[in-house]
């Protein structure tokens, strides 16, 4: 297959930036927006936000199954997916945060859930098929990185546009951010951003992925649409699928910490404006951005696990310096704050650069190795395997942040909360971050796949290829 052109790899990566506006501003508002702004209480918003965190991961693996095995002459097997994902995202964006705030707190908390789960469904169908097309595209080693990186870059983009545009549409004051008005107008920009996105994914990929469409296909099992989540605990149990998975889904909480109550403590804790709180949030994707070639050229001198483990170390010491600034915030001032705190961000989104690209390109190169054995394509069921096991732990864990903000008797009533309610807010996020981190950093030591041997691999690939003709 022919190396990947500029303009093609574009295309693709660019429908990363729909899918990441509309995923991190759903992530970054959802348990303030349930909880501030709709006054729905914390364990009721956990609960809807971490169900459908788990529909989201239990559909992955099903989705991808029916991709690997879809054989539509026009979309190929992935584009149709990405197609009619686009659409379901666009409209089910909209109506996620137009809750009618005259609803009883019961009624809200159910249109919450249902939205959730529309909006939830609609990501799968796009992201799980979107994932293996990047992985069918561009087998090779080293443009798989490249082409990551390149994908890894717009999504970021889409995790600080939320953030640019709370400045835009937020009304401006100390507690802007608690009028529902901001939120939908960021709603439907992002919708428009995720609609012109998807499209020119999947239009602009349409030819090669015609030509990967052309390839071996998947073979069909007796009863193997049942064997899916039975085939989960297998992949599983295989040492470098293993730990690429249970280490990025490990490392993954550690955001859902962050994002679900980093906007509660910079609203009660460092007593930030609606202008401060979205530059402080578009500070750690600036730096995850900036990182990016970095932690690409660093993975070619050094191969991409160390360079995973040295992103870890980055991102501990984020932690840690944001932890101290938490601590003596009342002598050190809000103003000083506020530039102290936007340092140690811009750190933390520096480590997490490779955490966004490096891993799911690991995740790849075991793929191939198994496309290059058998020749059959399990992209699409192998990528929905690892968004399933990042789903799973991120609904549990906010599931439990949900129930926390209850038991710390967080009380979006009170403008200004209690100092004790402030330094349980601080421990909750800077404890479970450094604890996950430091997690998956030992669960990555075990990975031991190298560059080597899939080059070695795809040697042997291409000699049976000739002694077969």
């Amino acid at each position: 297959m022919k190396r990947l052109s500029t303009s093609t790899k574009l295309c693709y990566a660019v429908g990363n930036l729909g899918y990441g506006v509309v995923s991190q501003a759903m992530t970054t508002f959802i348990m303030f927006f349930g909880t501030s702004v709709l006054g729905i209480r914390g364990s009721l918003v956990g609960l809807s936000v971490a169900l459908s965190a788990f529909w989201d991961g239990l559909s992955d693996p099903i989705v991808g199954y029916l991709s690997d095995r879809t054989n539509s002459k026009f979309w190929g097997r992935r584009l149709g997916y990405l197609f009619f994902g686009t659409l379901g995202i666009v409209i089910f964006n909209i109506l996620l945060w137009s809750v009618p705030s005259k609803m009883s707190e019961i009624a809200k908390f159910f249109w919450l859930l249902i939205m959730l789960l529309s909006l939830e469904t609609a990501n799968t169908c796009f992201a799980t098929p979107y994932v293996a097309l990047g992985i069918d595209i561009a087998p090779g080693y080293n443009e798989q990185s490249t082409l990551q990186g390149y994908k890894t870059v717009f999504f970021i983009l889409g995790m600080v546009l939320p953030s640019v545009l709370m400045m835009i549409f937020m009304p401006s004051g100390e507690q802007g951010q608690l009028q529902q008005s901001g939120y939908i107008y960021i709603a439907y920009t992002t919708s428009i951003l995720s609609l012109i996105s998807g499209l020119i994914s999947v239009f602009g990929t349409f030819k090669r992925a015609r030509q990967v469409h052309s390839e071996k296909s998947t073979k069909k099992e007796k009863n193997a649409f049942f064997k899916i989540f039975y085939n989960f605990f297998l992949v599983l149990k295989q040492r470098n699928y293993g730990a690429v998975i249970l280490s990025y889904s490990v490392a993954l909480i550690s955001t859902a910490f962050l994002t679900s109550v980093g906007m509660h403590i910079f609203t009660y804790c460092f007593h930030f404006n609606s202008t401060q709180i979205p530059i402080i949030m578009a500070g750690i994707f600036l730096g995850a951005i900036l990182s990016q070639p970095f932690w690409i050229y660093l993975s070619r001198r050094i191969d991409k696990k160390p360079t995973l483990r040295w992103s870890y170390f980055v991102i501990l010491v984020g932690i840690f310096l944001t932890f101290w600034v938490f601590v003596f915030r009342e002598s050190i001032g809000t103003n000083i704050c506020f530039y102290v705190v936007l340092i140690c961000i811009f750190i933390c989104g520096f480590g997490s650069g490779a955490l966004y690209s490096l891993p799911m390109s690991m995740f790849a190169d075991n793929v191939t190795m198994d496309k290059l054995r058998t020749g059959e394509n399990n992209s699409a069921t192998y990528s929905g395997y690892m968004t399933f096991a990042y789903n799973v732990a991120n609904s549990l864990a906010l599931l439990v942040i949900g129930v926390l903000l209850d038991l710390i008797k967080f009380d979006a009533k009170q403008p200004v909360q209690a100092l004790k309610v402030q330094n349980y807010l601080g421990l909750i996020v800077f404890g479970g971050c450094a604890i996950c981190i430091s997690v998956a950093m030992a669960i990555i030591s075990r990975y031991n796949l190298k560059r080597s041997d899939i080059l070695k691999q795809q040697l042997l690939a291409k000699q049976r290829t000739k002694n077969k003709k």
